[in-house]
């Protein structure tokens, strides 16, 4: 068959021409107009954005609304007019969300389009938990961030967490724990360690340490729990706070104290005029 005496094949091709031709002409006004001066970005508005849900409680101090307390808008603005270039069409929106995100406090930023020449950016702010083991934050998140110490003086003394990479939010979700089992007794977690072992030890805001153990045998709650149960017995007995509290043993605990005393309130082996400083130990 010869194509050229076949004039169904040769709509077909004249047609398929024709589209091609249609579609490119198509495309190619569609990018001149996108490149109208008309849809050039001219402004880019920043907003702050309240935190979605945040995967533990926030402490008192902090609130979820929608503010930025330490990510200054001057230097976002700076950011807006230095690193983001293009128009309505051909900007790249994930870009220029890591370029925001690379500012210092900025934990997550959201962009979408405004039609004809605009940007909205949405800037959520770190929210700081505690410190982490080697000189960073750590957000309510469990996510570690880096900033200045000194802008986080608003919040208090925050507490201290320690343990190997990769353990940051198992760390947060402990401590928001040991605030609940060590409430009852209007203790406080300062510092809360996790050893390359994962064996756990707490420090306490009566200047105790705990030495919870391994999550092994019994679960470190119960191990807790117990001694809270025991603290005001064992608290009038002593002359203090005790040093230590071991609370990995399966079936007790042991505490290192200055002074135990006796029922009379004078220290076990020593006479009333002696002064109450030797060091003694119990085991319960």
């Amino acid at each position: 068959m010869n194509f050229w005496h076949d004039s169904r094949l040769l709509n077909r091709g004249a047609n398929a021409i024709f589209a091609a031709v249609l579609a490119a002409l198509i495309v190619g006004a569609l990018w001149l107009v996108s490149q109208l001066p008309v849809f050039t970005l001219r402004s880019v508005e920043i907003e702050p954005v309240a935190v979605a849900s945040a995967p533990l409680p926030l402490p008192a101090v902090l609130d979820n609304e929608p503010s930025l307390r330490h990510v200054a808008l001057p230097i976002l603005r700076a950011t807006a007019r230095d690193q983001v270039r293009g128009n309505f069409f051909t900007i790249d929106l994930d870009q220029v969300r890591q370029v925001f995100e690379a500012v210092p406090w900025v934990r997550k930023a959201t962009v979408r389009r405004v039609w004809p020449d605009g940007l909205v950016v949405g800037i959520e702010e770190h929210r700081p938990y505690a410190l982490w083991g080697d000189g960073r934050l750590i957000n309510t998140f469990g996510e570690i961030f880096a900033a200045n110490i000194g802008e986080i003086e608003e919040y208090g003394p925050l507490a201290e967490l320690s343990g190997p990479p990769g353990t940051e939010r198992v760390l947060v979700q402990r401590h928001r724990e040991l605030i609940q089992w060590l409430s009852p007794l209007d203790l406080k977690p300062v510092s809360v360690s996790l050893s390359a072992r994962h064996a756990w030890s707490v420090e306490v805001d009566d200047g105790s340490k705990l030495l919870l153990g391994r999550e092994d045998g019994l679960p470190i709650a119960d191990r807790v729990l117990r001694w809270v149960a025991a603290q005001p017995r064992i608290e009038a007995r002593l002359s203090g706070a005790p040093e230590l509290i071991d609370l990995r043993y399966q079936n007790g605990f042991a505490i290192r104290a200055v002074a135990l005393l006796d029922e009379d309130g004078e220290p076990v082996g020593a006479s009333p005029k002696n002064a109450p400083g030797r060091r003694s130990g119990t085991k319960r």
